[in-house]
């Protein structure tokens, strides 16, 4: 069956899988299996996985056997269930690591939707279905197995639980991961995500999963979970201490380049469909309520760094000095975090531009809150120190809703029509791809 139905004539959330339908040729789903040595597993696991998708997998699919270097016969075997079962194709690489082989087949698969599993079929594939539906149909970018998930049944030893669990809350800490189990290798991605976010995964060993994972989470890309069965395999031959070691290491990298904004997410900041915080609130404009919220979380925030900077000050200095101290260093803070915050700006360009602009906002706050304490002085001559902290929160008040309405008409312009012109562009190349 084939739709000659025009692209731009399509809602967003359709797009996948009419591209699943037209596409002459292409299968809706290819799992990749990626293979080092398994030349004992392989041919059990590849033909217990096509028989499970030929019984219950509604839509066309393929089997991709990556083998990534293998020494003993195991490209033999997978070139000979490739001769001999259709859904079923090989590929080789000359180089180990499983990132390597998920990054290198993805790459070149004509499949709207990928997924990969592990050879010894660790998960029960009933999960498998539900682990690609919500990609099939749209709803969502990237699906993950999870073994930590409340429902999942899981049977494995204590040592492996303790490193999973172990690992999972230094990705919680560290890099503040909110999926629930980075290591199973149970996962799938559409392949129009894979294009964009692929390239930016540094890792080609085990720690590939997480650094996908993180970067599509950081990116506001929808992850969609699944809790599965999973029974641990006696046999694997992953090393474990060389594994944590690696992936430590990938933490501590990922981790330095997210803080430092060296990685390009905004090319990945919802490029796919439609959002609807894009949309207007009739009578509110766009954003606005989201923008007001955060504002406020931030000023309160602010000011109780400014108060206390300002008292911490005022032992040492007079109440204008130790007034343009305190605005200067909170307002410093301020502007960074409304500009990621508020504004969700992110990475480092504009930002000395924005800290210069946020210096003018904070001129004109200086301005007010010093001339109410002149005015004060002159009104009633030494004032309390409580007298001239109501007279400040006051001033406050009032110069914070001026650097609301500057911040957001000059320092941040509302430049969200660009990136729905970007994102537009982005599907125009899409479809041209396909």
């Amino acid at each position: 069956m084939r739709t000659d139905t025009p692209w731009s004539t399509l809602p967003a959330r359709e797009h996948l899988l009419a591209a699943a339908v037209g596409a002459a040729g292409a299968p809706v789903l290819d799992v990749v299996v990626p293979v080092y040595n398994e030349e004992k597993d392989l041919e059990t696991c590849v033909l217990r996985l096509h028989d499970h998708l030929a019984r219950t997998f509604p839509y066309g699919f393929r089997i991709t056997v990556a083998d990534n270097a293998s020494t003993d016969r195991t490209p033999q075997v997978a070139a000979r269930l490739a001769a001999l079962i259709p859904e079923v194709r090989s590929y080789r690489l000359e180089e180990k690591g499983r990132g390597r082989a998920l990054r290198t087949v993805w790459s070149h698969s004509d499949s709207p939707v990928l997924a990969y599993m592990d050879v010894d079929l660790s998960t029960d594939l009933n999960a498998l279905l539900p682990l690609v539906a919500p990609l099939i149909s749209g709803h969502s970018d990237l699906a993950i197995g999870s073994r930590l998930a409340r429902s999942s049944r899981v049977v494995r030893g204590s040592k492996r639980e303790f490193i999973s669990r172990a690992y999972n809350l230094i990705l919680r800490s560290s890099l503040s991961a909110r999926f629930s189990d980075a290591q199973c290798g149970f996962k799938a991605i559409r392949r129009e995500v894979a294009q964009r976010l692929l390239p930016m995964v540094e890792d080609t060993g085990w720690f590939f999963d997480t650094e996908m994972l993180v970067l599509a989470e950081r990116a506001g890309l929808r992850i969609h979970e699944v809790p599965v069965d999973w029974v641990d395999d006696p046999d694997s031959t992953v090393h474990i201490v060389k594994t944590a070691t690696d992936d430590l290491k990938g933490v501590w990298r990922v981790g330095r380049a997210l803080a430092t904004g060296a990685l390009p997410l905004d090319r990945l900041a919802r490029p796919f469909g439609d959002d609807p915080r894009d949309r207007a609130v009739p009578g509110v404009p766009r954003g606005l309520a989201r923008q007001l919220v955060g504002f406020c979380v931030v000023g309160v925030l602010s000011t109780l760094v400014y108060l206390a900077l300002y008292s911490l000050f005022r032992l040492g200095a007079g109440p204008q000095t130790a007034n343009g101290a305190a605005l200067l260093v909170s307002a410093v803070a301020n502007t960074a975090a409304n500009r990621r915050l508020t504004f969700g700006v992110r990475g480092r360009g504009g930002a000395v531009r924005h800290q210069a602009q946020g210096l003018v906002v904070f001129a004109i706050g200086l301005a007010l809150t010093s001339g109410s304490l002149a005015a004060l002085g002159t009104a009633s001559g030494a004032a309390s120190h409580s007298t001239e902290l109501a007279v400040l929160i006051a001033a406050n008040l009032a110069a914070t809703v001026l650097r609301f309405l500057l911040f957001r008409a000059w320092v941040f312009p509302d430049r969200r029509s660009d990136h729905r012109d970007a994102r537009k562009g982005s599907a125009h190349e899409l479809r041209n791809v396909r």
